[in-house]
């Protein structure tokens, strides 16, 4: 007997976000809490009155409302006694006593998940390494998870989608909602070729507090967590500080110092993230644990190519800051029967940093990429923190084959 009542009258009782595996721990699972009664609850010496009080308030018969709607809509109910449930969620404090999953629930079966995140409003830069990291993550045989949102999360998920690898998506709200209806169809792929969880029951409504909850689980349930472009009020930020706290490695691609887009990675670097630049770094420290498993070829592909790929492939229709810019430049397009095309470049804000003001000199016409840094004479690191700095300031545009020019 799987005993998914009882799994589902715990959670009721204590909530999402609960520090469950003290008790898990004492009583082995949530029927044997339940059969001990509140005697033992009191005696244990783990739960106190306040919870004694929730546990009787809320019965195991309640959970048949919720186990119907997930049978009628062939939904999974994952416990920590399941072999499905992600062994590396078993070790944290406030695993979820109940896991609802839309999908391949064998994909949840792997240990060597990575977790991306970042932040929504990406630039095409971030949209463009976050998705080719994640696609060669999945190339050298490691799952990504994300949180299914816009931007960095988007870009994740279609990274491993790209090269028909299994995704694992960890929702905010419950299944059966019409939340962020923009994401549909990559939630709808996500669950072809990979699976969609969530603690929260179904139909319930994401929430302010959700999913910072949610956040834990996408740490939680991986070895290693990778941020992407995160500014300084980034939910990806409490991903981050999880995967610490969690004992979970912590990578950030570094960005530019004096944009706030970047804000929030320097200073998960400053906390102890490693600054990633390459996929195959991630590989390579966990190679000794998994031997067998990885193909590090696969996994190596410098920035410098990665920026060079169309921000589409990773994008698709749900990162809304890149979309925004391509409707600027339709725009632009349509009003050149109109209107006398401007000759003079967007100035420079005199704000601008000295590595993005010898970027902007080098740029003349169409400019390459080596071209950009053997004329600024910086190296490629700087270079792309530079180009970051001008795209987000407006005055340069991106253009195919690792070509920029001037606004």
């Amino acid at each position: 007997m799987r005993d998914c009542e009882y799994w589902i009258w715990l959670q009721n009782a204590y909530g999402t976000g609960a520090k469950i595996k003290p008790i898990i721990e004492y009583f082995g699972s949530a029927r044997e809490l339940y059969e001990a009664g509140s005697y033992e609850w009191r005696i244990s010496g783990i739960i106190d009155q306040k919870h004694v009080d929730k546990l009787l308030l809320h019965s195991p018969s309640e959970s048949g409302s919720i186990m119907r709607a997930c049978e009628e809509n062939g939904w999974e109910i994952i416990t920590p006694q399941d072999e499905q449930y992600p062994f590396l969620l078993t070790q944290i404090s406030d695993l979820p006593a109940v896991l609802y999953a839309d999908g391949d629930i064998e994909t949840l079966m792997t240990e060597s998940n990575i977790a991306m995140v970042g932040t929504r409003n990406a630039s095409v830069q971030g949209i463009k390494v976050a998705g080719a990291i994640a696609q060669r993550l999945s190339l050298a045989g490691m799952t990504i998870v994300s949180g299914g949102a816009l931007g960095i999360d988007a870009a994740s998920h279609e990274g491993a989608l790209s090269v028909d690898k299994k995704t694992v998506a960890v929702l905010g709200c419950g299944l059966g909602t019409n939340y962020l209806k923009t994401n549909e169809d990559l939630r709808n792929r996500i669950k072809k070729n990979g699976v969609l969880i969530t603690e929260f029951p179904p139909f319930s409504q994401a929430s302010r507090i959700s999913f910072p909850k949610r956040n834990r689980i996408i740490s939680g349930m991986s070895l290693a967590t990778v941020v992407v472009e995160a500014g300084e009020r980034s939910g990806s930020l409490i991903t981050a500080k999880n995967a610490l706290s969690q004992g979970r490695r912590l990578y950030a691609v570094p960005g530019d110092l004096f944009t706030s887009a970047y804000s929030g990675t320097s200073e998960i670097i400053n906390s102890g993230a490693k600054p990633l630049f390459n996929a195959r770094e991630i590989v390579e420290d966990f190679m000794d644990e998994f031997p067998e498993r990885f193909d590090l070829s696969l996994a190596d592909e410098p920035f410098a190519i990665m920026l060079s790929r169309n921000a589409e492939d990773f994008s698709g229709n749900v990162n809304h800051t890149y979309n925004k810019r391509a409707e600027k430049t339709q725009s632009r397009v349509s009003k050149a029967d109109t209107e006398p095309v401007k000759a003079e470049p967007k100035p420079l804000p005199d704000t601008a940093s000295e590595t993005a003001k010898k970027i902007y000199a080098a740029l003349d016409g169409d400019t390459e990429f080596d071209t950009i840094v053997e004329k600024s004479g910086l190296n490629v690191v700087k270079v792309l923190s530079g180009i970051t700095e001008l795209e987000m300031q407006g005055v340069i545009e991106v253009l195919p084959g690792r070509k920029y020019k001037k606004i």
